[in-house]
């Protein structure tokens, strides 16, 4: 013919033979690549818990806390530890931590998370552990101070210049108040303002059934939940609501950074939460021991707990909570153990009263 045919274009392949399969060289070097880069991706997510890998001068723990830890652990406690950690051994240890509603990470922990130290918003799930077989309990309470790492009372933020005159918790059942709240299914610091509010009343008054109707009234005014107090803060600050039921904590270091803009009110009487600290052995890693034991005998040094003072938690050392000018005054602090302990309360307060009864006369 005249016209030359062009020549057939070469494909980077290899024949294998007859029958065989032609390689598409280019499309397996890009999987190979795409292999490689998502077992890296792997590897830098869960190397923290495959022994052997970061090297023996590398330890990481790991932490889980409910929703207002963050920044005194993030900022402070940690740092410190890891810097302590390295003068006396000479080794890095670095901790990943996550935070959120107590009983979210409760469930997560039960679910399996490789948390090695956790620190619960209340101790009602710290038997929750116990009854799921993830820690022998009730083990926290052979901890310092029966494990309770540091407390903070229940008050309230109103907005600015009060301008519904909230002073107690029975001001929070007058009509025309809108009521933010924690979830008590899943916040632990939403069961601890459900027994705030009827414990008051029922210290003030001795009978239960105005300590019952006073907690009726509040949870008539409820016009947001929220899955946990840090939660239920971002839904007060974002325009729900006349006032918000938290702890003290929530406010304290944010106001004297200018970052808060609200009223605090602290009624006559609340209760302090106290916050324990479980160790899940399970799930120590092998070498890891020494550093979990030395990080968790950290937290009740005088050091730690005056980190946590300064991050607006009462520390469980009353004289050291005088370096906190902005603690407000109550006249009458109760505690758990006035209703004999959270397992007690949890069965005629939170469930009785509030579950069982309240949401049921509020419609819920």
């Amino acid at each position: 013919m005249g016209v030359d045919e062009p020549a057939p274009r070469r494909r980077s392949c290899l024949r294998l033979g007859r029958g065989a399969r032609l390689l598409n060289w280019p499309l397996i070097a890009k999987r190979a690549a795409l292999a490689v880069v998502t077992l890296a991706l792997l590897s830098y997510v869960v190397w923290p818990w495959l022994p052997g890998l970061g090297g023996p001068q590398v330890r990481t723990v790991v932490v889980y806390g409910f929703s207002i830890l963050g920044e005194a652990m993030n900022e402070d406690v940690f740092p410190a530890f890891e810097l302590l950690w390295r003068q006396q051994t000479g080794e890095r240890v670095e901790f990943i931590l996550s935070v959120g509603a107590s009983g979210t990470i409760t469930n997560l922990m039960i679910l399996g998370v490789p948390a090695e130290v956790a620190i619960l918003s209340l101790e009602l799930d710290a038997w929750r552990l116990v009854d799921a077989g993830v820690i022998p309990g009730p083990s926290w309470q052979e901890l310092p101070h029966g494990g309770v790492l540091n407390r903070t009372p229940f008050i309230m933020f109103a907005r600015p210049g009060n301008p519904k005159g909230i002073r107690s918790f029975a001001d929070l059942a007058a009509p025309g108040v809108g009521v933010v709240h924690p979830d008590p299914l899943t916040s632990g610091g939403a069961q601890w303002a459900v027994v705030a509010a009827y414990g008051a009343a029922l210290r003030e008054t001795g009978d239960p059934e105005l300590a019952h109707a006073q907690l009726l009234g509040v949870w008539q005014n409820v016009v947001a939940q929220a899955s946990s107090a840090r939660a239920a803060r971002t839904q007060f600050e974002t325009g729900f609501g006349d006032v918000l039921i938290t702890y003290e904590q929530e406010a304290l270091r944010d106001l004297a950074r200018g970052r808060l803009n609200v009223e605090l009110v602290y009624p006559r009487g609340t209760i302090l939460s106290e916050h324990p600290v479980v160790v899940l052995e399970r799930n120590i890693r092998p070498g890891n021991r020494e550093v979990v034991r030395a990080f968790v005998e950290f937290l009740w040094s005088e050091e730690a707990q005056r980190m946590f003072v300064a991050h607006g938690f009462r520390s469980v050392y009353e004289e050291l909570n005088v370096e906190n000018p902005h603690f407000g005054y109550i006249e009458d602090g109760f505690v758990i153990a006035d209703f004999g302990g959270w397992q007690r309360a949890k069965e005629e307060i939170v469930d009785g009263i509030w579950r069982d009864r309240v949401l049921a006369e509020v419609g819920r």
